[in-house]
């Protein structure tokens, strides 16, 4: 009962947020949800989550979207929270925010070096933790009340108005999730050189990976020789654009749900829609961060891992 007045409470204060529009012709202010029968095609944009990120402001030139504003807002959280945790506190028998820290920390550690080599461990270890931590509580961002729905209406030299969100959820733009696609290309491909060696990760990707007779080992090479070309295209294209756009997609995908309920026409319907909505929703945050991680740990350990045949 607790929790569904929660998540009723949430939706009341995002219900209660959502933006005002202008009506072009007569300059009169609606409110989204009572929006007039003779304007559903005005208002109807207004109801749908671009899948740009608008620009709040611009900085020389260069524009501030409200994802950008608020991935900062989630960095400024986690550094002031890990601060808090060890900031001239740190005891020997942890208690509280430390304590809960070590711990997720401890489990990672433990959860990684089941996967990798203690040495490709040390690596990746800090590398999926951070991307855990800071994807878990940008996903997270899209439940908070406000965020999507607190604004301001810009009007155009047209007369046509439209609404900006100052928040935006950070991994609901696609330039982020590409971003970090991108960093872990290039940190896997780093590790794969320092772990194999130039040539070694050659051979690791390209070559002969089983025993054969001198007389067959031209044709397995040309087999190989294919699969390996298969290989490096999935290591450059196939997983940082898996990665990408898994995590985008999903999180775009509820807050898109979410905005549509928010904008029904019954109150009830949106009510309990929307209870169970954040049930799932939170669900797919953690899940979505855990995928990521976890596939960044295993990518990795795909490139830095020796065969049987190489050991001898």
């Amino acid at each position: 009962m607790l929790a569904c007045a929660f998540f009723a409470a949430i939706f009341a204060v995002n219900l209660r947020a959502q933006p005002a529009t202008t009506n072009p012709v007569d300059g009169a202010v609606t409110n989204l949800n009572t929006a007039s029968v003779s304007a559903p095609a005005a208002a109807a944009p207004e109801e749908a989550v671009p899948a740009a990120a608008p620009a709040v402001f611009h900085v020389l030139g260069l524009p501030v979207t409200n994802s950008m504003i608020c991935t900062w807002i989630v960095g400024a959280f986690i550094l002031i929270v890990v601060r808090i945790g060890t900031w001239k506190n740190i005891k020997e028998v942890p208690s509280g925010l430390q304590n809960l820290i070590e711990a997720m920390v401890e489990g990672w550690e433990g959860l990684i070096g089941d996967i990798l080599d203690k040495r490709v461990t040390r690596w990746v270890f800090p590398f999926a933790t951070t991307f855990f931590i800071f994807i878990v509580i940008s996903n997270l961002t899209d439940l908070i009340p406000g965020v999507g729905s607190i604004g301001f209406t810009r009007t155009d030299a047209t007369g046509q108005s439209s609404f900006t969100p100052l928040f935006r959820p950070p991994t609901t733009d696609a330039n982020l999730t590409v971003a970090m696609a991108g960093i872990f290309l290039i940190m896997s491909i780093f590790w794969a050189v320092r772990y194999n060696g130039v040539w070694g990760l050659v051979k690791h990707i390209f070559g002969v990976k089983m025993e054969t007779s001198k007389l067959l080992y031209p044709l397995f090479f040309l087999l190989f020789l294919f699969i390996g070309a298969m290989e490096l295209l999935s290591v450059l294209f196939a997983r940082p654009v898996a990665l990408a756009m898994r995590l985008y997609g999903n999180v775009f995908a509820g807050e898109s749900i979410l905005d549509m309920i928010f904008h029904s026409k019954s109150l009830l319907f949106a009510l309990v829609l929307s209870s169970g909505m954040y049930f799932y929703e939170t669900f797919v945050c953690l899940v979505q961060a855990f995928v990521f991680a976890m596939l960044v740990v295993a990518f990795v350990g795909t490139l830095c891992s020796h065969s049987e045949e190489d050991s001898h």
